[in-house]
């Protein structure tokens, strides 16, 4: 017996490699938000740190090429890895920014995003990056958090998504396999949330702390209000607000309203009266103008169409509203408002 033998027969099976609990693959698309890729960086990169070893987690940021993606703030970052089998992780993170895409996808990525999806992957949309997963179509038949500020385009863009399944008042949805957030802080609870699944909750807080970074419940949270909503006002305001602006077209009556918020129909017409000095169904009447003005403007529809959409009755409806508001008709706005579009 030689001196290997003999080490090998006292071998600590503790000094084994530990197993890896959890991987993640990571999918950066073009003017992608920094701050939600560093979220979940940091956090595994900590969790990493506090072990003697390689840490539990193993992560990779996969592309069709090797070529660096450009984020919003202008940072480029380059994929570790090729994107190949998607059934290798157990979570595809897809990570978008914070302004409306400026086109399509590639067939490629729609490919992989539905063969991820057919493995059983988890999928993660932060950001715009619902709109990615959207177009794949992975995220059919589930609740998808769509951040207020993208609405309209995620509208314009998907017009037959269910409004029901839409969620623009909470930061984030965790729907069976399908979790979507709208960016923001509320990455790091995201991140912490998937984590917690499999790691131990005493490992994931330690390293928050040494993040220097304390969580909240992101289900107890709101999405950042309208603008002309003070960020301060009652979280029932904020949420009902978001709420008339995603339903614009269909007109929530006070009490579904309330309902939604959980309050009763005389304390959210109290807390507007109080916070914002109107009242729920004179905001309601001005997100459907503003509705219809972004239609206007931003589509070609015609003036019929936008009226039935933005829940008037009909394009006189909307006429008198439209003059009664701005002292134009909806031609006449959409004349002067709209921007010549550039030709080649």
């Amino acid at each position: 017996m030689n001196n290997n033998d003999i080490n090998d027969m006292f071998v600590n099976p503790t000094d084994s490699p530990p197993p890896i609990l959890l991987r993640m693959g990571f999918v950066l698309l073009p003017q992608f938000a920094m701050g939600a890729l560093a979220a979940f960086a940091d956090l595994l990169g900590m969790l990493d740190s506090q072990t003697d070893a390689d840490g539990p987690c193993a992560w990779e940021v996969v592309a069709d090429t090797l070529i660096p993606v450009r984020s919003a703030s202008g940072v480029q970052v380059t994929p570790t890895h090729l994107s190949g089998n998607p059934a290798r992780f157990d979570y595809i993170v897809v990570v978008g920014g914070p302004q409306a895409p400026a086109g399509g996808y590639s067939p490629g990525l729609m490919s992989w995003l539905r063969q991820a999806a057919k493995a059983g992957c988890h999928i993660v949309a932060l950001a715009n990056g619902v709109f990615a997963t959207a177009q794949a179509g992975v995220m059919a038949q589930h609740r998808l958090c769509v951040p207020g500020g993208l609405y309209r385009q995620f509208l314009a863009a998907y017009p037959s998504w269910p409004l029901e399944t839409l969620v623009t008042d909470r930061p984030t949805v965790f729907d069976r396999r399908r979790i979507s957030c709208a960016g923001g802080p509320a990455v790091v609870d995201v991140a912490a949330r998937i984590l917690a699944r499999h790691l131990p909750m005493a490992d994931i807080q330690r390293a928050l702390r040494g993040l220097q970074i304390q969580t909240g419940e992101s289900h107890s949270q709101v999405q950042p209000p309208p603008a002309g909503v003070p960020a301060d006002s009652p979280p029932a305001v904020r949420r009902a607000m978001l709420l008339i602006q995603q339903y614009a077209g269909q007109s929530l009556t006070l009490a579904q309203l309330a309902s939604h918020v959980g309050v009763s129909p005389r304390q959210l017409q109290r807390l507007f009266s109080q916070h914002l000095h109107t009242s729920p169904q004179a905001c309601a009447r001005e997100a459907r103008l503003q509705q219809a003005c972004w239609l206007l403007r931003e589509t070609d529809k015609s003036i019929a169409t936008v009226a039935s959409d933005c829940g008037f009755s009909d394009a006189a409806h909307m006429g008198r509203s439209f003059k009664a508001s701005y002292g134009r008709s909806p031609g006449a706005w959409r004349r002067q408002e709209t921007k010549p579009k550039n030709t080649v």
